[in-house]
């Protein structure tokens, strides 16, 4: 069994709140990204409708997968919360525009967040070492 690597492991929200998760977790050949938002760099929700937020998110689902050396062309697998089903069609479009050729699996549906925004989104990549 291949050791784990820990990436982002000092992760803030608003106001500096330290938050208890690692941007990404590499395991082996595959790696986790944990569930993004669309946190700009102070940690800060960016405003705006689905379009900015899904954007800002995909921006931090990048950062994350950067850290452990991984681009969007290496997920295989996105799991993603709307906060409002009537958002669903102008998030695909959002999204859509991130991935080329093949897209990876995903699901999507309608959750509670529990910061105020209106999408969240984990990826989970493979990356043979």
């Amino acid at each position: 069994m291949s050791k784990r690597e820990h990436f982002g492991t000092t992760v803030t929200g608003a106001g500096g709140q330290k938050l208890p998760f690692s941007k990404a977790v590499r395991a082996g050949d595959y790696v986790y990204v944990s569930g993004q938002v669309p946190f700009d760099e102070t940690g800060v929700v960016v405003t705006g409708g689905i379009e900015i937020q899904t954007r800002q998110t995909m921006k931090n689902v990048q950062a994350a997968l950067e850290l452990a050396g991984c681009t969007l062309d290496d997920v295989i697998k996105v799991t993603a919360w709307l906060d409002d089903t009537r958002d669903f069609a102008a998030f695909n479009r959002t999204y859509d525009s991130y991935f080329t050729g093949d897209r990876p699996a995903r699901s999507c549906v309608r959750a509670d967040m529990m910061v105020d925004c209106k999408v969240e989104i984990e990826a989970i990549a493979y990356k043979p070492l």
